[in-house]
């Protein structure tokens, strides 16, 4: 009985959170300028340099700036859902789920498959944890929103892989977000940041934990909210026109010799650059070899081209709201109010409690700057020196603020636009569920950061 009663609490507890997050949270749209306000705000109040024609200056200013890293961030979206829409991981998800018969199986599954993908690739995370959700949930009875959000726990652990933008920038000679060559004079290899114990540690046992807080916090059969088929897919037009077309174009479109000839080139073109400077992961290089394996996967240039086309349609609000958080940005660093956050961390920190109190002060940055690119061009400068000086662990104050993304993402609705768009269902009631994952990922990467970087 006391197994049933802690069941049902913790069940009471998400649906008050649902229903919260379901009458207060805006459109994650509305949201970002709801904050680009309040951040106005407080740049005039307490920032030191948070005049009005500053403020606005800054905020133009920080809506272009943003625009190469956006494209970058939007490349990674696209190249990984036309690889999870490709026909041969289709049937591999077909495959995988065609096992399952419980919501159990389901959210274990859901948890082992999109915490792998989401590591490999963000991008690819999103796009398979949504697609992952739609199988699933077509076989099994569950409640769609807690299986998305299942999905969206699974994928927080992405800062924390090789897509990472914080890890990956730091290994990326001449990056202008690496702020660790600019101060130091050299690159940071991911072996010192992704591929450590108190990364990987925390990371692993953030997504054990959450499975199995998810399946004791499934909803109660009477409170299940299913999924409702809609149909996906590139536009029928778009179809229809190309069955149409004869001849030379008609042919060369649907054949796979273009396909090959670029997949050659590509492979050809990274082969030689990691023979001239060795094998490294950067962010160019993994847009590239995920636009490859699309390629590869889609077969032709015009099926390539529609499953592009429906990413893009896809993650039109990520596109959109990426200048409104450039805007937010150019306020908090021209003005000085992120430095004036950071300093304020930085200034009762020592050598062993830097990358904590990092981690803390990117919480509270996150909410405001959600792309951890974005984010690190706000903090980074602050942190890095600082851990030079206080003689500090480089890479764990750098992994620091990437791992408070990882729990930061899972109340800030940024990154669940795309998911929950391809899914098909409203963001509140995802982030009704992950305000758990926020929680308890909160605790796991909070210890591993406060015990494992000494």
């Amino acid at each position: 009985m006391a197994g049933v009663s802690a069941q049902s609490s913790h069940r009471g507890m998400v649906n008050f959170c649902v229903a919260l997050f379901e009458r207060f949270i805006p459109d994650p749209f509305a949201l970002a300028i709801g904050l680009t306000f309040v951040v106005a705000l407080l740049a005039l109040a307490i920032a030191p340099h948070g005049d009005a024609e500053t403020v606005l200056t800054a905020w133009y200013g920080g809506v272009f700036n943003v625009l190469t890293f956006a494209f970058q961030m939007v490349l990674i979206l696209v190249t990984g859902h036309a690889l999870a829409t490709s026909p041969l991981v289709r049937r591999g998800l077909g495959t995988l789920v065609g096992g399952i018969s419980t919501p159990a199986q389901a959210m274990i599954l859901m948890f082992a498959v999109v915490s792998v993908a989401a590591w490999l690739n963000w991008g690819l995370g999103l796009v398979i944890g949504a697609f992952l959700s739609r199988e699933i949930a077509q076989r099994v009875r569950v409640d769609y929103g807690w299986l998305v959000a299942g999905a969206y726990s699974a994928w927080s652990v992405c800062n924390s892989g090789l897509s990472s933008s914080i890890a990956l920038s730091q290994a990326t000679h001449g990056s202008a977000l690496n702020i660790v060559e600019k101060i130091t004079g050299h690159t940071l290899p991911m072996s010192q940041t992704v591929f450590t114990l108190f990364t990987a540690l925390p990371t692993a046992l953030v997504v054990v934990v959450m499975c199995a807080v998810f399946i004791r916090m499934r909803p109660a059969e009477a409170d299940i909210v299913l999924f409702v088929e809609e149909e996906i897919g590139p536009a029928p037009s778009h179809r229809a026109a190309r069955a149409g077309r004869r001849g030379v174009a008609g042919s060369f479109e649907s054949s796979p010799v273009g396909t090959v000839l670029i997949v050659l080139m590509g492979v050809a073109a990274i082969g030689h650059e990691w023979l001239e400077k060795g094998v490294s992961v950067e962010l160019n290089t993994l847009i590239l070899l995920f636009l490859l394996a699309g390629m590869a996967l889609q077969k032709s240039p015009v099926a390539y081209a529609d499953a592009v086309r429906e990413a893009a349609r896809q993650s039109g609000s990520i596109i959109l709201q990426f200048p409104i958080y450039g805007g937010i940005m150019g306020i908090m660093i021209t003005t000085g109010l992120a430095g004036l956050i950071s300093q304020f961390f930085v200034g009762i920190a020592s050598a062993s409690t830097l990358p904590a109190w990092s981690y803390l002060s990117s919480l509270l940055i996150t909410f405001l700057v959600p792309s951890a690119g974005g984010h690190w061009a706000v903090q980074g400068p602050f942190v890095i020196p600082a851990a030079q000086t206080l003689n500090a662990s480089i890479p764990a104050t750098a992994m620091a603020v990437a791992m408070a993304e990882n729990v930061a993402n899972m109340l800030q609705p940024f990154w669940a636009v795309p998911l929950v768009a391809i899914a098909g269902i409203g963001i509140q009631r995802v982030l009704g569920y992950t305000v758990v994952t926020f929680l308890v990922s909160l605790i796991i990467y909070g210890a591993a950061i406060l015990f494992l970087t000494i």
